[in-house]
């Protein structure tokens, strides 16, 4: 990141998908650049390219024109195994379906990550135990995620998104299976962290509670950008 002062860096993004004997451009011309530690949403109607985007910034999947340079990192020129190792050490995902292993206590759930970067046992313990604090689930750290509320169940896919400290956390509508009261704690939440581990996290939402929170809020239509507005 030496030669980037700039986190995240999109020059001239395109995302075209084959559709039967056509083809369906989802994002368009994207030209955006992100500090470290904003705390920024993508927010738009849906098809508008919020989640593609993300997952491009995620590399999950890869522009079909222009740049997306992700912390040093140009995503298009990655080979899976390179893709992999960005996403398992500097990046933290938190989807609204929580994935969380069915099998697994809360515990469990929130070490997984941790277990993928072969950290030693005992820094593991002390940085899922720091995670717990964080998210305010050190008391069900046994249960099953079976055995928890919607909200409880979000806290956990949070906390297992920065048990490792990532420099990246993307959420893709985050709150939308949360009631109002759940929505606020879990957002009153990721602003602390952003604040206090200087975590960047960017969203894809069209959720007016999460909007409320943001710094910055970048509008997408039809796959390209309509307004990008410093809160």
């Amino acid at each position: 990141m030496a030669e980037n002062q700039h986190a995240i860096s999109l020059t001239h993004l395109t995302k075209i998908y084959p559709v039967g004997d056509g083809f369906f451009t989802a994002l368009k011309d994207i030209n955006l650049t992100f500090r470290k530690g904003e705390f920024t949403g993508l927010v738009g109607p849906s098809g508008s390219g919020k989640t593609t985007l993300l997952n491009i910034i995620g590399s999950l999947d890869k522009p079909s024109e222009g740049t997306a340079t992700v912390l040093g990192n140009n995503i298009g020129n990655l080979s899976s195994k390179e893709s992999a190792r960005l996403r398992n050490e500097e990046l933290g995902f938190i989807f609204q379906s929580y994935n969380l292993l069915p099998v697994y206590s809360v515990y469990e759930n929130i070490e997984f990550p941790l277990l993928l970067l072969n950290i030693e046992k005992e820094k593991r313990i002390s940085m899922v135990n720091d995670a717990l604090e964080w998210v305010g689930l050190m008391s069900q750290k046994n249960k099953r995620p079976a055995q928890l509320s919607g909200g409880e169940s979000q806290r956990v896919a949070i906390a297992r998104a920065i048990v490792k400290r990532p420099t990246l956390v993307l959420a893709d509508e985050p709150t939308a299976n949360l009631d109002a009261k759940n929505s606020h704690t879990i957002l009153d939440l990721m602003v602390k962290l952003n604040e206090k581990l200087e975590t960047t996290f960017i969203f894809a939402t069209h959720d007016e509670k999460v909007m409320s929170y943001l710094k910055r809020q970048i509008s997408l239509l039809d796959g390209s950008v309509a307004e990008d507005i410093q809160k």
